[in-house]
């Protein structure tokens, strides 16, 4: 499948931004990996690199068309493997990001579990409470709280009931009480998150038909979501956490649940694609057994 290989060659050289690295890779010489980004232009009709003596860079044509086949190739990789039967169709390498709490406390132990079930599989794992741009980052899916803006993405739900829990370690609450309804909350030390220079100190609530937005008091903030869940647990403050990242503290005591007559804010998980056809045998199965684990969660999340 000479032609399935010279679009591995172009991403792994866009990837490594050397053929030399590329060619170590593969197990083939610079001039075969040379020889098939040539082949592939003259196919194509378009250049996709600027060359240069030290460097490879996309040119305008590489981009446009890095950005279809990158999924591209992964459901051919895939389909490729699926016809093989069996197991052999689990393997492969699952490029994804997740918030750095989420990935940290939940994920991370499951790809772990559905690594034992599936040898073959690798995992490059990307940590950060940053958007992760799956269009343009060498990323397959991405696990986010909140369904995306952009329409064009394809966000498979993961957990719609998940809300925000307001929760304080039993230290904390030992020493300064706990707070009997929100508006109390501007008497206490809070955990905060933030993006870039927006910090979250306002936070949300519902009972029957009244809703209120209590600007809280940020006692110490971070722009990672996994600082201020470390927060709460050493007793600096309340914090006001998606039940997915502390589900396990909740049933193990470590923190507890605050104004739980009040409605919190609804933080859906969703698993994102760039498209359908990024939808992998692998990446569906990795996504049925993420949702599995989720639905075992003892405490409701809805």
């Amino acid at each position: 499948m000479k032609a399935l290989q010279d679009l591995d060659i172009f991403v792994r050289t866009v990837d490594t931004g050397s053929l030399s690295a590329t060619a170590r890779a593969m197990d083939l010489t610079p001039a075969a990996t040379s020889a098939a980004l040539k082949r592939l232009e003259s196919e194509l009709g378009v250049e996709l690199f600027v060359r240069s003596t030290r460097s490879l860079r996309l040119t305008l044509s590489g981009e446009q068309f890095l950005e279809q086949c990158r999924p591209a190739l992964a459901a051919l990789q895939q389909a490729a493997r699926l016809v093989a039967g069996g197991e052999a169709a689990m393997e492969g390498v699952l490029k994804l990001s997740a918030p750095s709490d989420l990935g940290r406390n939940l994920l991370l132990p499951w790809f772990d579990a559905f690594q034992i079930e599936h040898p073959r599989v690798s995992v490059r794992l990307q940590l950060s409470d940053r958007l992760a741009n799956v269009y343009s980052e060498p990323v397959d899916a991405a696990f986010r709280y909140g369904k995306p803006p952009d329409s064009n993405l394809v966000a498979l739900p993961l957990a719609l009931g998940n809300r925000r829990v307001l929760c304080a370690s039993p230290a904390y609450i030992k020493r300064h009480g706990a707070p009997s309804s929100p508006n109390e909350l501007t008497d206490h030390d809070c955990l905060c998150f933030m993006v870039g220079d927006d910090v979250h100190d306002r936070w949300r609530f519902s009972q029957g038909e009244g809703e209120i937005s209590v600007r809280v008091r940020a006692a110490n903030v971070s722009n990672d979501g996994d600082a201020v869940h470390r927060w709460a647990l050493l007793g600096r403050g309340i914090a006001y956490k998606a039940h997915l990242d502390i589900a396990g503290d909740l049933l193990q005591g470590r923190l507890c649940a605050l104004c739980t007559t009040w409605t919190t804010e609804h933080v859906p998980l969703y698993l994102v694609v760039p498209n359908r056809s990024q939808l992998t045998p692998l990446l569906r199965c990795l996504r049925d057994f993420v949702a599995q684990r989720i639905d075992e969660l003892a405490a409701p999340i809805s």
